[in-house]
């Protein structure tokens, strides 16, 4: 076959994830796109992968991706006329604790909410489905029948069967040796001749970190990933396991044990083991032992002393284990990025690149992940918001050591339960305020944001801050009393917090006004003002909230989320016409929010401005003989300003500050007060999953404007019809725990929505949870049921969003 000189597209890697991308484009009639695979297809990690095939996860978004994969898998086979030896068998997954049990339930009701069901057992059904385990240990756990397994190699043939059919290319034995770019156009090059193509995709496995070197010079940066050696082993075939298989006709179900870190399942009429050990290690991370240039069908040495504990706790588990020996054991490079989820998506930094790899369960989320990075490709956007696996979710931090760190820290702990107070403590301190050693003093207890140390609260002498203390679902800890005492501080007297980190860019140029008018749903805030500008897709979806503080006529400062950083930047930089500059000012200023009814005092003895300019006005000023830019403006919602000061001179002003008599408080506080005015946040309340109407921003919305904005048809059209779904805020009863991220809400036993974001609110004394619901159902003094980690709570839809200070006199003081 004679390599194509152009195509629309180049992927590169030929495992499972290359070829469902390739398959999904050809699908959608992109047939004129070419993968490239240096040796034989699979053979990175799809070849020796275990083939496992979850639904369950705890994220909404990855849940989604593996939902529609596996789906997909089912019906592979017959669709392409390739033979697939697919087992949906089920699992079990097995609990030890109330904790797990509470954790199992969240995700059943995530299940639920896209039509899958997963059922809580007793030990004694788990036994039913499972006959060989015993049970005596455990608290219960969960039975999910569309777990199952599939073999690697013959899924990734039928994805290249198909894509083949449909007319597109595989190159195989053929590597890519590097890319360049000219004309707006990328060339791959290999050693059998250069492909031209507008669109290129890293999809290379373990070798993504070596492929992304070359796109360093157009912009990209280091991936951010690491290469694990993950075991597993084969047994000799069990009488037992086989006798009960012709018996019943099938497979024993799959089986976790999550608290001890392993799975079991049946492989033929033997039993194949996989743990996820503490003791983990890297591979190819020193000077005398880097990657090979191909290591293609190969594995490491054996290691099995690594696995022995959890061996041992396997067979007593299932002593069928151990009554025979090991047939086989297999240990090979498995791909991780810091927090375990795979990069898809746009190559941060880069034009028309896309990022597909650190897979590490690819085999489950490879036909998922073929449909995200083709929509990525062909419209820019995905049809669910899938922000948990964006490669942009990642910045400047993560250097060789982080990396390394968090990957082992992350397959150590695989199934670890994600607390929503416990912060991971590998690789802290990546980006620090020049108050942080005050704030450590001061007793905060801190959280990482895009690898920015902030405060989440501050603990008083006595208090318990270990790392055990946070492991709970539990909304009361020792965090409590002193959350409850910084916002009553806020309400009462001022407070001060260390928002570090705030993405923040400089837009100016001749047209500035006219073309950022272009870009956001509704208007410019005057000279001298700011307010919130929100970006769209097509579909009219939020694709991001700014601050945006005007300046002058064409100049203007932008700000937002410190995880959005780079989706931000990238979203603007590659719209904006030659003649306008934007400039990343992220680490030259900083933010202390000074806020509560006594701020305008506090600032009065220590600045020089004007602290008699209304709401939403911004000026120069001078704290402690620094230049500062105080902007009336507080996600408390209280009186207050935002104090912007250069990083290198944050430390004086914020010491001028607390001298003068503000608290300090944290994250948790200001996250509780956000939620009792009605304020949202990005990739919570406000994602690529709901419209601008939906979310409750058609005041920011003008559509009469002539201006042709991203969605602007889309909006036009869904206030014609009415907004499918609407957001709320919820009163909740009784409750011990927070509501969690896509958490049901039901009415007359239905279910109607889904919670976005929670917490205790101190200024209200309740718990509040901001929901999306049908917009039927949106009736305001109904009540509904929250189901929170498997119980349903009595609620209340209030009759509006802002629930403290509802005329914002206090604000506005």
């Amino acid at each position: 076959m004679s390599l194509p000189t152009a195509a629309r597209v180049v992927i590169i890697g030929g495992g499972v994830i290359g070829v469902s991308t390739l398959y999904h484009l050809a699908k959608a009639g992109w047939t004129d796109c070419v993968l490239l695979e240096k040796n034989e297809l699979t053979a990175g990690s799809t070849w020796h992968a275990a083939g496992n095939c979850p639904n369950f996860s705890t994220n909404y978004g990855v849940m989604n991706m593996q939902r529609y994969g596996l789906a997909l898998y089912r019906d592979l086979g017959d669709a392409v006329s390739y033979p697939i030896n697919y087992y949906v068998t089920g699992a079990v997954r097995l609990a030890h604790t109330h904790a797990r049990m509470m954790e199992f339930d969240r995700v059943r009701g995530m299940a639920a909410h896209m039509g899958l069901t997963m059922d809580m057992c007793t030990p004694d059904q788990l036994q039913e489905h499972f006959p060989f385990m015993e049970i005596h240990d455990l608290e219960g756990g969960l039975w999910d029948p569309l777990d199952g397994d599939i073999d690697p190699a013959q899924v990734t043939q039928a994805l290249a069967k198909g894509a083949r059919d449909l007319g597109a290319t595989i190159a195989r034995f053929t590597p890519a040796t590097g890319v360049s770019r000219d004309g707006g156009e990328w060339t791959v090059h290999t050693e059998k001749g250069d492909i031209r193509c507008d669109y290129v995709v890293n999809a290379a496995g373990y070798y993504a970190g070596r492929v992304g070197e070359w796109f360093e010079a157009f912009g990209g940066r280091k991936v951010p990933m690491t290469v694990m050696s993950h075991q597993y082993f084969l047994t000799e075939s069990i009488p037992e396991i086989e006798a009960w298989s012709k018996e019943q006709g099938r497979k024993v179900p799959m089986l976790r044990d999550v608290d001890t870190s392993y799975y079991l399942r049946q492989d033929t009429y033997s039993l194949n083991l996989g743990p996820y050990e503490m003791t983990c290690e890297a591979a190819w991370i020193t000077p005398d032992n880097q990657m090979p240039a191909d290591f293609s069908f190969q594995l490491y040495p054996d290691d099995l002393d690594r696995l022995e504990p959890y061996i041992m706790d396997a067979m007593e588990r299932v002593p069928l284990l151990g009554t025979q020996g090991v047939k086989r054991n297999i240990n090979g490079p498995i791909p991780y990025a810091p927090d375990g989820l795979p990069m898809v998506g746009p190559m941060p930094g880069v034009p028309n690149a896309f990022e597909a790899h650190s897979f590490t369960f690819g085999i489950a989320q490879g036909g998922g992940a073929g449909k995200v990075m083709s929509e990525w490709i062909m419209h820019g956007q995905t049809e669910w918001d899938m922000w948990a696996i964006d490669p942009r979710r990642y910045t400047d931090y993560t250097d060789t050591q982080y990396n390394l760190g968090k990957a082992l820290e992350t397959y150590g702990h695989e199934y670890a339960m994600h607390f929503p107070h416990h912060e991971w403590p590998a690789e802290r301190n990546k980006k620090l305020s020049t108050n942080h050693d005050r704030l450590i003093a001061d007793g905060a207890q801190m959280g990482a944001y895009n690898g920015w140390e902030r405060a989440n609260w501050f603990a008083k002498d006595g208090d318990d801050t270990s790392e055990a203390a946070t492991l709970t679902w539990n909304r009361i800890g020792p965090w409590t009393p002193r959350v409850r005492a910084e916002v009553e501080a806020v309400r009462d007297g001022v407070g001060v917090i260390d928002m570090c980190g705030f993405s923040r860019f400089e837009l100016s140029g001749s047209g500035a006004a006219d073309w950022l008018r272009g870009q956001i749903a509704g208007g410019l805030p005057k000279i001298g003002r700011l307010n919130l500008i929100y970006l769209s897709d097509y579909r009219g979806h939020v694709l991001t909230e700014m601050s945006c503080m005007r300046h002058d006529e064409d100049h203007f400062t932008l700000m937002t989320a410190a995880v959005a950083q780079w989706h931000d930047f990238e979203i603007l930089s590659r719209r904006l016409p030659e003649g306008l500059s934007l400039i990343d000012t992220t680490t030259k200023l900083t933010t202390l929010l000074v806020t509560g009814p006594k701020s305008r005092d506090l600032l009065a003895e220590i600045s020089d401005g004007d602290l008699s300019l209304g709401w939403l006005t911004h000026q120069d000023a001078v704290i402690s003989g620094v230049h500062v830019r105080l902007a009336r403006v507080s996600f408390a919602g209280e009186l207050g300003w935002e104090v912007h000061v250069s990083v290198k001179e944050a430390s004086v002003v914020y010491t001028a500050i607390r001298a003068a008599g503000a608290t300090p408080f944290g994250m948790y506080a200001l996250n509780a007060m956000r939620i009792e005015k009605g304020y949202l946040t990005w990739k919570g309340d406000l994602s690529t999953d709901y419209s601008l109407l939906e979310t409750g921003l058609g005041r920011f919305v003008k559509l009469d404007k002539p201006q042709n904005f991203p969605g602007k048809a889309a909006l036009i059209a869904e206030q014609a019809k009415g907004p499918v779904k609407t957001q709320v805020t919820l009163v909740i009863e009784d409750s011990a725990q927070d509501a969690p991220y896509m958490a049901a809400v039901f009415a007359d036993g239905k279910r109607v929505g889904e919670v976005t974001s929670s917490a205790y609110c101190y200024r209200v004394d309740a718990a509040i949870a901001i929901a999306m619901i049908k917009t039927e159902a949106a009736v305001a003094g109904a009540s509904v049921e929250v189901e929170i980690y498997g119980l349903r709570h009595k609620a209340t839809i209030q009759n509006t969003a802002c629930l403290w200070d509802a005329d914002n006199s206090r604000i506005r003081a």
